[in-house]
């Protein structure tokens, strides 16, 4: 059996794209969930006499 290193380079390349790809728009997401609760609870405030 012949090995195709050239396609395997590819392959691993095209892999390793998407891993970091995905590492990188999920920093992105987590990031805007954060900054969606903080301005959430800034605006509104919870109100004691409720509770």
């Amino acid at each position: 059996m012949q090995t195709s290193y050239f396609t395997i380079g590819i392959i691993i390349l095209l892999a390793l794209a998407l891993v970091i790809w995905l590492v990188i728009r999920n920093l992105k997401d987590e990031k805007d969930f954060e900054k969606d609760n903080i301005d959430s609870s800034l605006v509104e405030p919870k109100d004691p006499e409720i509770e």
